[in-house]
């Protein structure tokens, strides 16, 4: 099954040194690698921007945004932000308040069927109340 990897997760890979992991982090980062050795690990072009924004050293910024372009992205569609706005009013009647990138995120692992990839706790809180699939490592 496909994994679309969250901000939270990649941050943690791309953009701190392991050293500066602890155990947890570091076991999330072996996920991550095990991921995209078996092909499953998935980006989106709104975790992609969440990524590359606030990298201040240039040279930092060529080196991730050419790690990221190994990711080849899947084409959105309109119904991909018409649930996106569902989910966020499903949620909203219940609620549970969240960010347009967040159910954006959500809607897109929805409709293929994917699994989410993160440490961000609200995604554990929307899955209360939508069909979500969160990865466990």
């Amino acid at each position: 099954m496909i994994v679309l990897v969250d901000t939270s997760i990649w941050s943690l890979a791309l953009r701190l040194s392991p050293s500066n992991l602890n155990s947890g982090e570091q076991k999330l980062t072996r996920a991550l690698a095990e991921l995209i050795r078996e092909g499953r690990a998935q980006i989106v072009g709104v975790i992609r921007q969440e990524l590359l924004s606030g990298i201040r050293d240039q040279e930092r910024f060529v080196t991730v945004r050419a790690n990221l372009r190994h990711f080849h992205e899947p084409e959105l569609e309109i119904a991909d932000y018409e649930q996106a706005a569902e989910m966020h009013n499903h949620c909203r009647v219940r609620g549970i308040a969240g960010s347009a990138i967040d159910f954006l995120i959500c809607s897109i692992a929805n409709r293929r069927n994917w699994q989410i990839f993160t440490r961000d706790r609200d995604f554990e809180r929307y899955a209360r109340v939508l069909a979500l699939n969160l990865y466990s490592a």
